[in-house]
């Protein structure tokens, strides 16, 4: 049985007892007052005064010292603390409360212990000497505190101990001559407990933060890190938090690598600033050393492998009608593998501008969007574009019922450098763009007793793009992408400004929906669409082929909870010009409580993967918890990416191993991790944290669940 958490009814009426008083009452059902000498009290006695309650069987008062001896049953509250004992001594002068072989609890944390001898001060400050602490009910003592003295500040929130001992399972795993750490939620500058992992590359490793509160808006963490096989990183972090701004920066840096012989370095600083309520600035940079830094370095179970790190600039205005964007963008290519020539351009500057303005003039609805933004790139064509594209459209019919005709007219210029011999330096497009939009919500009651609310969506839409040529133009930004429910209403079938796709094309799509009136969760959904081509295309990005006439693409989504255990999740794209599959997701997933969870999920896209993916997270029983994940590649028959761990869950403690064996490089190489990480309630967490990992690699993982 774990320490029962805190009652806010209790707690309320706990205050309203200890409520501040201007002096000090004294209070029995017995008494027998002397002027001179020692006077009894006996029965209830109760002394209070300034938030404190000092209750005891009998008490013998000292008038010449001005002292108070309270004996049988003794109990002392103050809001933060309660003290237990059969004896104790209080001074009215110095208003301190002494104890002798006491034990004491932490209501709001919730903590105990014991102590030889305890003295409770006027300033809400607590010193034991030969004290226990932990967070384990009584008659369990899974992990404790001792220490030869601890001072409780109440105010502050922080207790300090001297000549202190961690057991964990009756087990010493630490030792300091001092210590501190938190008796509330407040922050103290100190060292936190360290991380240990193990795992390949970096051999045994182990950090060790030391957290700086510099203030109540900003403060430091500084990290030391030792590992066995490449050496000694240093580590920081700074945040910080104003009335419009706020901000971290970290750097790390790991001189003399033993394996690679170089100096290691990751930067970052992320910045926001608010002017009012509409305009918002925000820095975002990073910056690494070498392209296997996050491989090399990333450490334990989490460790991953990036190509790319954004660094942009960004300036916003966000009212009511009328959006605006202001970019300064580039990227650091941490991939090798990568040419200069495919590495993406540079964004300097970009802007962006978005207008709506619905139920103008007779009930149209006016919109606009607009770009500026010059390509900069070591190689190849630079140079600006410039996009600007007014829209009207205009709704008709009742709620539940729309058609909705749209007209807009792109406009697109070019200012260009360092282009192909024959092709043109300030090319221009101007494109008009029609569409007709139908759609419906129809609802019924579905079942035998009402309970079931069954939607039907149907939507249609015709779009027309004529044909302009644009083999002139460059290609800076835009790409095909996956086609899905999405994509399947949209007028330009690619990402991006620099191709538009000539089109003569009907969207079709239908969703229906099952949903539990009584508790709002949705039981079915399905989806079936379809983009059919009515004419030839002739539009496309280099090494792909146009859509021809009559051929189209059929996408479909089915999502389907059976019993309330069962959720079946289904994804599928059909192409008829290849009268074969593009891509296909499947997931079933098993969760017949909160706690168990069992995933099987399937990937596929021609020419690119196919995957198999197992996971789960299934307690044992009360307290254990196992967790898994098996991810296996079809088309290069390996594995990806696998793991096995333990969790362990006691009422004051919990326990997490972790071990994982992945792909760890772009060249296929393999690494191995392990991760254990203790958790001390109330104290600290010792290890490497595996919870973020395991909740991105386990769908529906949850740390709270057991």
């Amino acid at each position: 049985m774990c320490l029962p958490p805190v009652d806010p009814e209790m707690d309320r009426l706990l205050a309203e007892q200890l409520a501040d008083e201007g002096g000090l009452s004294i209070s029995a059902d017995d008494a027998d007052i002397r002027r001179e000498g020692v006077s009894t009290l006996t029965g209830d006695v109760q002394i209070r005064g300034r938030g404190r309650l000092l209750r005891s069987e009998s008490a013998e008062f000292e008038a010449a010292t001005q002292r108070l001896r309270v004996t049988g049953g003794v109990e002392y509250r103050d809001g933060n603390l309660i003290v237990r004992s059969e004896d104790a001594g209080f001074d009215g002068a110095e208003e301190r409360v002494d104890f002798r072989d006491a034990s004491f609890s932490l209501p709001r944390r919730p903590a105990r212990g014991g102590a030889a001898n305890m003295e409770v001060r006027g300033d809400r400050s607590v010193r034991l000497r030969d004290v226990l602490y932990t967070t384990c009910p009584e008659g369990n003592e899974d992990w404790t505190l001792r220490a030869g003295e601890i001072r409780l500040d109440g105010d502050s929130g922080f207790g300090t101990g001297r000549n202190v001992r961690v057991d964990f399972m009756g087990v010493p795993i630490l030792y300091t001559p001092w210590i501190s750490f938190p008796i509330t939620d407040a922050r103290k500058s100190g060292f936190l407990f360290p991380q240990l992992r193990r795992s390949d590359r970096t051999g045994e490793d182990i950090s060790v933060p030391y957290y700086l509160n510099l203030s109540p808006n900003y403060d430091l963490t500084l990290t030391g890190r030792a590992m066995t096989r490449r050496g000694v990183m240093l580590g920081s972090e700074f945040r910080y938090l104003t009335r419009g701004s706020e901000g971290v920066a970290e750097l790390d840096f790991l001189p003399g690598d033993r394996v690679s012989r170089s100096d290691r370095r990751y930067s970052s600083l992320f910045h926001r600033s608010w002017f009012g309520d509409r305009w918002r600035a925000t820095f975002d940079g990073k910056d690494v050393s070498d392209s296997n830094y996050f491989e090399d370095l990333g450490g334990g179970v989490t460790a991953t492998s990036q190509t790319h790190l954004d660094r942009r600039l960004e300036i916003e205005y966000a009212g009511r009608d009328l959006r605006f964007l202001a970019r300064l963008q580039a990227y650091q290519t941490i991939d090798d593998e990568i040419v200069e020539a495919e590495r993406p351009y540079r964004r300097v500057p970009q802007l962006m501008l978005e207008g709506l303005w619905p139920d103008r003039w007779l009930g149209l609805d006016l919109g606009v969007t607009g770009e500026l933004v010059n390509f900069d790139h070591s190689v190849g064509t630079t140079g600006w574009r410039m996009d600007l594209q007014p829209e009207i459209s205009r709704r008709f019919g009742p709620p539940g019922l729309y058609l909705r005709p749209s007209v807009a007219l792109q406009h697109t210029r070019y200012a260009l450098d360092d282009v192909a011999p024959g092709q043109s330096s300030s090319p221009v497009r101007t494109l008009p763009i029609s569409s007709i939009d139908l759609g419906a919500l129809f609802e019924r009651d579905a079942g035998g007793n009402g309970r079931w609310l069954q939607t039907l969506e149907p939507r249609m839409q015709y779009v027309h793009v004529p044909f302009r040529d644009q083999s002139q133009l460059p290609i800076f930004d835009t790409i095909l992408p996956d086609f899905n429910l999405v994509q399947l209403f949209r007028t330009n079938r690619y990402l991006g400004i620099d191709r538009v796709g000539d089109t003569d094309q009907v969207n079709v799509g239908v969703t229906t929906r099952v949903v539990d009136e009584n508790t709002g969760r949705e039981r079915l959904r399905l989806t079936l669409g379809q983009t059919r081509y009515l004419s030839d295309q002739a539009i496309a990005l280099p090494d792909t082929s146009p859509p021809l006439a009559n051929s189209a693409e059929y996408v479909g989504e089915l999502g389907l909870v059976l019993a309330d255990r069962w959720r079946l999740d289904l994804g599928h794209q059909w192409s008829s010009e290849l009268s074969a599959t593009r891509q296909s997701e499947a997931r079933l997933q098993y969760r017949p409580d909160e706690a168990r969870v069992v995933n099987l999920s399937y990937r596929f896209r021609r020419g690119a993967l196919e995957q198999g993916d197992v996971s789960f997270s299934w307690p044992a029983s009360e307290r254990w918890n196992l967790v898994g994940r098996y991810n296996y590649s079809l088309r290069e028959s390996t594995t990806l990416d696998r793991f096995a761990g333990v969790e362990y869950r006691a009422c004051c403690f919990a326990l997490r191993l972790v071990v994982r064996r992945y792909i760890s490089r772009r060249t296929g190489e393999s690494d191995t991790a392990i991760a254990l990480q203790v958790e001390l309630n109330g104290l600290a967490s010792v290890g490497d944290s595996a919870e973020d990992f395991l909740e991105r690699g386990i769908v529906g993982y949850g740390r709270e669940r057991f």
